[in-house]
Formats: structure tokens, sequence, C-alpha cells
């Protein structure tokens, strides 16, 4: 099997990760899947890449030479195994209740000559999280390659997924004139082939820049809390056969259309501020 063997009911490591997830807004389990799956999904990224280009809206800006895709479920052979895998799982049940929902998959591609991004978080902070601190969504990333130092590793700033945010720049963005805060505080993360994240999408962070010559996809799972709404950002859907055919763990949370013939997505997850790019 391409996941490794780590069933739901024997994962020492998940009280330590749910620690660090909360304290600062990120966490990881290494070598969850094996080099070949990530090889695998990285020739699905780029397929879809490919099409997504080709076609008006097929493709949104995240900055210079950085997009973002979203792909239905049926676009990446080893979909199934993702959204059932067992750390995944009993993350998304720990922290968003055992109706989660999955929402979105898709993907970020920072090619050569990606700029640093402005420090931001992806959409304004819902007061259940400022206030309450309670997550109400999760972002899973892995990588398609192995990331090193030129290639523009995502940074993050631990703790900050608290920080209300309604003196940001369309509640996202955080003023210029508090980015050596952030960068002083910022981890940078070089995960290798197989390795998950899991993060608040409000934890503040940015992509830097890429300075070698390869690009650096990056896939995403994007999971909801019943209610937290974001399902009304994306168009992910499936066709009937297709989701009759996945796995009960895996179908029963599958929040999203079901079509009998797929269409290409158009982009609308657009955050303006790093449409317009950033030095």
């Amino acid at each position: 099997m391409p996941i490794q063997d780590r069933p739901s009911n024997a994962l020492p490591e998940l009280a330590a990760a749910l620690a660090e997830l909360r304290e600062a807004g990120i966490t990881a389990c290494r070598g969850a899947f094996t080099t070949a799956w990530a090889d695998r999904m990285r020739e699905d990224v780029e397929a879809a890449f490919e099409a997504a280009a080709a076609r008006p809206g097929g493709a949104v800006g995240r900055g210079p030479h950085r997009y973002y895709v979203e792909i239905h479920p049926e676009q990446l052979r080893g979909f199934a195994e993702l959204a059932g895998h067992p750390w995944v799982r009993s993350v998304c049940e720990a922290v968003l209740g055992p109706e989660y929902e999955i929402v979105e998959l898709g993907f970020d591609i920072p090619f050569a000559g990606a700029v640093d991004q402005p420090w931001h978080r992806d959409f304004p902070s819902p007061p259940a999280t400022w206030r309450d601190h309670v997550y109400t969504s999760l972002a899973f990333n892995l990588t398609a390659v192995d990331t090193r130092e030129d290639m523009g590793p995502f940074e993050i700033a631990p703790g900050t997924q608290w920080e209300r945010g309604d003196d940001f720049e369309h509640a996202m963005f955080p003023s210029r004139e508090t980015y050596p805060r952030y960068a002083a505080a910022a981890r940078r993360k070089l995960p290798r082939r197989g390795d998950i994240s899991v993060r608040s999408a409000l934890t503040v962070h940015r992509g830097t820049a890429n300075r070698s010559s390869d690009a650096r996809p990056v896939l995403v799972l994007g999971v909801d809390a019943p209610g937290a709404g974001n399902a009304g950002h994306h168009d992910m859907a499936v066709t009937p056969g297709y989701r009759d055919a996945l796995p009960a763990g895996v179908r029963d949370h599958l929040h999203c259309a079901v079509v009998d013939r797929l269409t290409p997505i158009v982009q609308k997850h657009t955050i303006e501020g790093l449409v317009m790019g950033a030095d």
C-alpha cells in the first residue's frame, strides 16, 4: 500500500500534533505516503495545470509566476488514499468534529521567478476563531517535490491564527509596518515528498521567492467544520459512479456537487492582494 500502516486507533503522535496545531497553527506528519505516491500526485498536478493554463479562467494568479488551480477529485488518482488517510481523518475529527466536510481540492505552483508574497491569511477570521479560539477549517498541504531553500519555501508565523485581524487590509493583509514582527517569528518549511502538513489558513504566512529553475507544486485539501461556509468559494464535483466507489469514510465527508459530467472549473477563489503581486 502507498499509505504507511497507521490505523487511527494507534497514532501515538496524534496528541502531540494536535497540541502543536493549536499552539503554532501548523503541524505535520512526516512520511505519510511513499515517494512513488507523491510522484504520481505530481504527474496529475502537472497534467491538470497544463489543461487549466490553456483555457480562460483555468488558473488564477497568486502573484508573479505563481498560480492556483482547483481540481475535481477524479483528477487526482490518490484522492481516496489522501482523504482516507488515518492521520488526516483523525486530525479532522479531533479539530472539526465527526461531521467534517471536504470542500476543496487544488494546488499552488510557484514557478521560477516567483517573488515574496505579502504576509497574509487566506480569508478573514470568523468570531469563533479570534474570539473563542476554535478552528472552523483546516488546510492540508502535500508537496510534490523535495523542497530546497532556493525553491521559495513556505513561511509561517506561528501563533498568529488567533489574531483578530480587523486592522488588516480586507481583514487578510497586515500592514507592511508589521512585517518585521512576522519575519522575526517565521518558520520556513522544507517538506519532502510523502509528508503531509496541516494548518489553519488564518495563521499568517507567505510563499517566498523562487530563485531556482524548478517549480514547487503543492497540493491543497480544504476541510470545514459544518457551517463554516467555505464550500461556497469552490466548485468541486464528482460523478455518481466515482462517488459510489469511494470508501464510506471518504464519501460521507465529501461536500460537493454530484454531476453526470465533469466540466472544467473556472477559478473564483481569488485573493486580490496576491493577484496584484508584491515586492
